[in-house]
């Protein structure tokens, strides 16, 4: 992973993420994806399903798909200066990336379809309408100006959502090139070993999953909260960069977001906490 120095003064794009969980016999587990090494945006690295809001998420032919309405899907996601059809279309593009990353169509009884078939055409075919509430909002991520693993800026809904026992997933070796169903222990502990790559969304918020043992427990905390609003801040200390974020001494927000660490060091080529592997799993 390189370290990204360059500023970046054009807003950030809005984007969805889809934090799949399940239930298995090891325990919670979340679905992550391996992105293509070729790709311009944390190519290699794992990652939760998601990418940017299309305009085509937001046409009135498309939201007329969902079985809920615009209004109440902006109710849920607690954004008041957002756009009603905006806000409709993040729920849209959320389900829309999960299916053409993973093959997973949520509210479906299909256990999966290739990713390769257009999901406007699976969507079409499927005689019903989909359930947007079965994403639960769950937290906002907005890059800042000097965004530290990409030269990009998102402002990013992270959407919680319970997968069916038939729903395994498959990737469509474009975007992606493994997907794999880890426990949030299972992932930190590869991560620290270097058998996989994560950014720092991604790990902190493994962390604060792993204080649930079952999807159920995290979606229900989900509904009692807002959505965390993450704007980390980065710094160089000594010539070494540290991200930090609500809740840590330095940041501009004194209330924490999420439990585990509040700051992060780039060091060996990857973001990681003072206390290493430990300070994930307290």
């Amino acid at each position: 992973m390189e370290l990204n120095s360059e500023i970046v003064t054009t807003p950030p794009r809005d984007a969805s993420t889809v934090v799949l969980l399940r239930d298995s016999a090891q325990g919670l587990q979340v679905l992550m994806m391996q992105r293509h090494s070729a790709s311009q945006v944390l190519g290699g690295v794992h990652v939760f399903p998601g990418g940017k809001l299309d305009d085509d998420d937001m046409s009135p032919l498309v939201l007329k798909w969902l079985k809920e309405d615009n209004a109440q899907l902006h109710r849920l996601l607690q954004e008041p200066g957002l756009d009603q059809q905006r806000a409709a279309g993040l729920y849209v593009a959320a389900l829309r990336e999960l299916h053409e990353e993973a093959g997973i169509l949520l509210g479906s009884a299909v256990a999966s379809t290739p990713p390769s078939e257009p999901w406007h055409q699976v969507v079409s075919s499927l005689g019903h309408q989909l359930q947007a509430t079965l994403l639960t909002p769950w937290s906002r991520w907005i890059t800042p100006k000097q965004p530290s693993v990409t030269n990009k800026r998102f402002d990013t809904r992270f959407f919680l959502a319970h997968a069916e026992p038939q729903q395994e997933g498959r990737h469509d070796n474009h975007e992606a090139t493994e997907i794999r169903w880890l426990s949030p222990d299972e992932a930190l502990r590869a991560y620290w070993d270097r058998q996989i790559e994560l950014a720092p969304p991604q790990i902190m918020s493994l962390a604060h999953l792993r204080q649930y043992t079952q999807a159920e427990q995290a979606l229900a905390d989900a509904r009692q909260r807002p959505p965390a609003l993450v704007e980390p801040e980065a710094h160089d200390i000594h010539g070494e960069r540290m991200i930090c974020y609500p809740g840590d001494p330095m940041h501009s927000v004194r209330t924490a977001a999420f439990s585990g660490p509040t700051r992060l060091y780039f060091r060996n080529k990857r973001f990681e906490p003072e206390g290493g592997l430990a300070a994930l799993m307290m």
